[in-house]
């Protein structure tokens, strides 16, 4: 088993993000970010003007960390790194997040249909002052999808809670003809930039 010698926080709801951090052994506590609509939300996630995908998902990445150390301090808990992401899809330059409704989930289908589009994340850790970001970014190409498909693959409800409305590891997966980069990272969190932000912080995944 793969061990770290250190503790570190999660901060996100992404069951995906914790599934991976457990496949390479990684020790970690959940630290849930804000959400609800009684309370005010740490980070928006809006795109400033002009903003390109990538500047974006870094920002917010680096925002998530931000505000979990924060809380930390907050709470008087033991004080061990924040690790955060953010994952967006981004078509000639438009960046698609996670659907508002099954219309807007639809939309964003019918726009990838037939087209090679990048899925970039960022990922984020602060201890203290000291911050570090990592992005990764993969192409993928869907083929031709239908109206019906599109229809029926949004009524598997897989599509809700996902940046560009679909899950690589999914039932969407049979929409895809061609991909170059990190599978991990379309999933949301890559692996290979998690291992050498971990290293960056000290951290040992094999001893």
């Amino acid at each position: 088993m793969v061990q770290l010698k250190n503790r570190i926080y999660l901060a996100s709801r992404s069951p995906r993000r914790r599934e991976l951090l457990r496949q390479i052994g990684i020790d970690f506590e959940l630290l849930l970010l804000r959400d609800t609509p009684l309370r005010q939300m740490d980070v928006e996630e809006i795109p400033m003007p002009d903003e390109t995908a990538s500047d974006y998902a870094c920002r917010i990445a680096k925002a998530k960390a931000t505000s979990g150390w924060l809380q930390l301090v907050h709470r008087r808990v033991p004080l061990l790194p924040v690790l955060a992401a953010d994952t967006v899809v981004s078509l000639k330059g438009q960046i698609f997040g996670k659907p508002q409704s099954p219309a807007h989930a639809e939309e964003m289908l019918s726009a990838l249909s037939g087209q090679t589009h990048e899925v970039l994340t960022a990922i984020a850790m602060i201890e203290g002052d000291k911050v570090r970001v990592h992005l990764s970014t993969s192409e993928v190409r869907f083929r031709n999808i239908s109206n019906r498909e599109i229809r029926n693959y949004i009524a598997t409800n897989e599509s809700s809670d996902k940046a560009g409305s679909y899950a690589i590891q999914g039932v969407a997966a049979v929409f895809i003809s061609s991909f170059s980069g990190s599978y991990s990272g379309v999933m949301g969190l890559p692996l290979f930039e998690t291992a050498r932000l971990l290293e960056e912080f000290g951290m040992e995944m094999f001893h």
